[in-house]
């Protein structure tokens, strides 16, 4: 997969400053910076939005280091954070659908408790299979 065009003409969805060296000091095992995603929302609910069905996309940058998984948007926004030792991410649901690309999916309540319905992610990265094969390895293989 190529980067996003907004990655290779701003840099947008690349790794910034302070979180970078955070992520860098945890020991990065695997980044796909500048990548192309989406979020489809289903059956969801949250103060101020309701969507029986709604698609975004975005540029992210995927990161795995020693002590935990992100997804990384625009202005270093954090779409996914979420520590291995954290008891939801064995919540997460993650596939890859077709080469280069990986699915997680999780119920939106996971992270916050007056949210519902369905959030997916789907990252656009050659790298899909990687991911997800460490993700299950730090997962116990679930």
């Amino acid at each position: 997969m190529s980067k996003t065009l907004l990655y290779r003409w701003f840099r947008i969805g690349g790794l910034s400053g302070q979180l970078k060296a955070q992520l860098e000091s945890e020991g990065i095992l695997l980044q796909d910076e500048g990548i192309g995603g989406s979020v489809t929302y289903i059956k969801f609910h949250r103060p101020g939005m309701s969507s029986g069905w709604e698609r975004d996309w975005f540029t992210v940058s995927l990161v795995i280091t020693q002590t935990r998984y992100a997804a990384i948007g625009i202005r270093s926004r954090p779409m996914i954070n979420v520590p291995f030792t954290d008891a939801r991410f064995s919540d997460l649901v993650i596939s890859v659908e077709k080469a280069g690309l990986l699915k997680v999916a999780f119920d939106a309540s996971l992270f916050h408790s007056d949210w519902s319905g369905k959030i997916e992610y789907r990252f656009h990265t050659d790298e899909a299979q990687t991911f997800m094969d460490m993700l299950m390895a730090r997962s116990g293989g679930r």
